[in-house]
């Protein structure tokens, strides 16, 4: 189907209607996730260029032997994707060609981490070939925005000239970073709110606790997550903490009202991006875009100004949870569990519900930023994140008990908990772990931390 065959949206009550839609029974949640690595040349720790025999271009050709079928832009391989029957989910690369699997919809953590297993064993093995190696980080140790390659995409040609005018950090964000996200359904309209809210407010928990980007160019930068700190001067029109979903009478109408305020970045028609930076999405309503005079928008216009916004958690036709740095393999697996723990069960859902019922929006501002730099050691009302992470991280493992998901050996999704239970226990990070080893260990050689964080 050609885009203008598509049904046009021309109200604020149909983009509503398409959020409404992602509402499913409790038996119908599914989890999907995603995770970003970086690649580099064993040979020289260089990061790896789009074109070449050894580039991620090939990556993404020796990964179609496994049974992935090409995405293009034009003549271009951009990504991959494969069949629901095959498995599902893609593979596509981020600005600096991080390579990002994108999970299909699956039902348990068991089977969320088994597709983690299988993806990273494909890339091993396609890897060894080329002499790749792939590491798992939220900022990158090594590379600055001059030597970051260029992934050739439309959409990043365009955020590329627009990023700068909006905060002093957007670059960064898309071509020195990389992140764990969950996307969790919700049931109704008042279960989004509530799982919305919690997401909102924990999320620089979870920043803390899964912190793992202590550097820039080879030297600590004295934060525990500089890829979060970065987003707090990206672009405060589409990032933060969303104080109206906090608000009383907050629904799909607001965020729907939110999201006509952003403005936009591009359209698609028949495979290219058009600029639309800094147009109206209410315009285009209209038929008045300037970018596109006389045409209203579709579904997948909707949906893909919504990816354009990036708060600490936001919402399509699921919530998706955006404050977690890449980080070692154990980190990918209880990313997930710990949102599931925390969402999925209706008896610790409630409890959350009570547990941040009082928190102000100073309050979660204060740890929105606190948590980037000084991670688990940011305090909040007379204790610390660390000390809130004693308490909510045995919340999600009682959470993924009730749920009561084995592997059919005896073992419930909580045991994908305990990378956070041992961080919990010692009361270090990632951060604070590879910080350790630099000042130790690593005698100041950052490049130790290829060995440290390879996946």
């Amino acid at each position: 189907m050609s885009d203008a065959a598509q049904p046009v949206l021309e109200n604020i009550t149909q983009l509503k209607d398409w959020m409404v839609a992602g509402c499913k029974p409790r038996e119908d949640w599914r989890i999907g996730t995603e995770h970003e690595k970086f690649g580099y040349r064993t040979s020289d720790f260089t990061p790896l260029p789009y074109d070449g025999p050894n580039g991620i271009k090939a990556m993404l050709e020796g990964l179609m032997a496994y049974g992935w079928d090409g995405k293009y832009e034009g003549d271009t391989l951009v990504g991959l994707a494969r069949p629901k029957e095959a498995g599902g989910g893609s593979v596509t690369l981020e600005p600096a060609g991080q390579l990002e699997l994108s999970g299909a919809p699956l039902e348990n953590i068991h089977q969320t981490c088994a597709e983690i297993s299988a993806h990273m064993k494909q890339v091993h093995e396609v890897a060894e070939r080329l002499g790749q190696g792939y590491f798992g980080v939220g900022y990158t140790p090594f590379w600055n925005f001059d030597t970051a390659p260029r992934m050739p995409k439309g959409r990043y040609r365009l955020m590329t000239d627009y990023m700068p005018k909006q905060g002093g950090r957007g670059t960064e964000m898309m071509y020195l970073t990389a992140t764990v996200q969950v996307n969790l359904d919700f049931a109704s309209e008042a279960d989004m709110v509530e799982k919305l809210r919690i997401a909102l407010a924990l999320q620089p928990l979870a920043t803390a606790l899964f912190a793992n980007s202590p550097f820039i160019n080879g030297k600590p930068t004295g934060n525990m997550s500089e890829r979060s700190l970065v987003w707090t001067d990206t672009d405060a029109k589409r990032t933060g903490m969303l104080p109206f979903v906090f608000e009383d009478g907050f629904g799909f109408e607001q965020y729907v009202d939110y999201a006509l305020d952003v403005p936009m970045y591009f359209v698609v028609r028949d495979g290219e991006f058009i600029s639309a930076l800094g147009m109206n999405f209410r315009d285009f309503l209209k038929g008045e875009l300037p970018a596109l005079p006389g045409e209203k928008p579709t579904a997948e216009d909707w949906e893909n100004h919504l990816t354009v916004l990036f708060p600490e958690a936001r919402v399509k036709r699921f919530i998706e949870m955006r404050g977690a740095d890449s980080g070692p393999w154990p980190s990918l697996c209880a990313l997930p569990a710990f949102w599931v723990g925390l969402l999925y069960d209706a008896e610790t859902q409630s409890k959350l519900v009570d547990y941040i019922a009082d928190w102000t929006q100073e309050e979660r501002d204060a740890l929105r930023l606190g948590a980037p730099q000084t991670g688990l050691a940011t305090p909040f009302r007379g204790g610390t994140l660390l000390d809130m992470a004693r308490e909510i991280v045995p919340m999600a493992t009682q959470g993924l008990k009730n749920r009561g998901c084995g592997d059919g050996a005896g073992a419930d999704e909580s045991l994908f908990l305990a990378y956070l239970e041992e961080i919990v226990e010692s009361g270090k990070s990632s951060a604070e772990k590879l910080l350790d080893q630099y000042h130790g260990v690593w005698d100041g050689d950052i490049k130790n931390a290829y060995r440290a964080l390879t996946l």
